[in-house]
């Protein structure tokens, strides 16, 4: 499926209004306000000590998710790379790949300096993990600008989920505060994408279906491929982070229902036999996401029950 001819320039006013927008309600905050630096003092280089297990104040699963969350964030340069590349560095569009950047940067200034200063994670592994997954970078393939606006429309929600709830994990005032306010930001970023996709519905319902039902069945966050991402990815699902019912849910569900995906008139052949994929896939991933709920129910219960040294029925049967 390859981008309408010209789509980019007939979605140009609507990008520019949409940055308008944006900018209009975009809030200044800065990431030094959400740092606790009285807490800092110096490693080991500078005459103090070096980091220790036992000075982190996060859990396992905190650690897991902001260590993730921190390395996604850092691949910025290649993000930048991919959206400056499919839409350009002129006008309006290249306004907003400007912008966005450098709102998006704020996200890994504040959480770094947090976990630094904190000592929340091993700064050495975190910085030899970030040398590792910048320099392979981050690469969407061959996506169109269509298929590319259509993925972030899901990828910005679905970050603004996760922080939100490692937020809630951690167990500090502070780190939830500062995941708030960057998750305040990944979500007007979700409004602007997901607004350019509801206006290609208008100008190109088929190939604008095709690209939604592409992205959807497709998706996978753009942290994948670092080292370590599957092992992590599962902790954070079974903490309830983020899980496939969230993503079901409070991800892809509230997008497809803004664009009215399900109840449009305007579609063709094409466009409806992508329709009639995507409502395939979701059925699928609705069971998927209801027996991954159940059976983390069922280990809470084994686990809970075997700390209370009682043999519960599902175990016993």
């Amino acid at each position: 499926m390859n981008t309408p001819e010209h789509l980019l320039e007939e979605l140009e006013p609507v990008v520019a209004e949409n940055l308008d927008r944006h900018l209009a309600i975009a809030q200044e905050w800065h990431p030094h306000d959400y740092v606790p630096w009285s807490q800092g003092r110096d490693f080991a280089f500078l005459g103090g000590e070096d980091w220790a297990p036992e000075q982190s104040q996060l859990s396992e699963t905190a650690k897991a998710a902001m260590f993730t969350n921190l390395l996604t964030e850092d691949n910025l340069p290649s993000y930048h790379r991919e959206i400056a590349t499919r839409f350009g560095r002129d006008g309006a569009w290249g306004t907003w790949v400007g912008r966005w950047t450098a709102e998006e940067n704020r996200h890994g200034i504040a959480m770094r300096d947090y976990l630094v200063v904190t000592r929340g994670v091993d700064p050495v592994e975190l910085e030899r993990a970030r040398m590792d997954y910048m320099t392979s970078g981050y690469d969407s393939g061959d996506k169109t600008a269509l298929e590319a606006v259509t993925y972030v429309s899901f990828q910005e929600l679905a970050t603004r989920v996760s922080h939100r709830n490692t937020g809630k994990v951690t167990g500090d005032p502070i780190a939830d505060r500062m995941l708030a306010r960057i998750s305040k930001d990944e979500n007007l970023h979700m409004v602007f994408y997901r607004n350019i996709v509801a206006a290609a519905l208008e100008i190109a319902p088929d190939a604008t279906m095709q690209a939604i039902a592409k992205e959807v069945i497709g998706f996978e966050m753009p942290g994948a491929t670092m080292a370590g991402f599957r092992r992590s990815s599962m902790m954070i699902a079974k903490a309830g982070i983020y899980d496939l019912r969230l993503h079901h849910d409070d991800v892809i569900m509230p997008v497809l229902r803004h664009w009215n995906v399900f109840d449009r008139t305007d579609l063709g052949p094409e466009g409806e036999q992508a329709r009639t994929e995507l409502a395939a896939f979701l059925e699928a991933l609705d069971a998927q996401a209801t027996k991954f709920v159940d059976r983390r129910a069922e280990n809470r219960a084994r686990t809970a029950a075997r700390d209370d040294g009682v043999v519960p029925d599902i175990v016993a049967s």
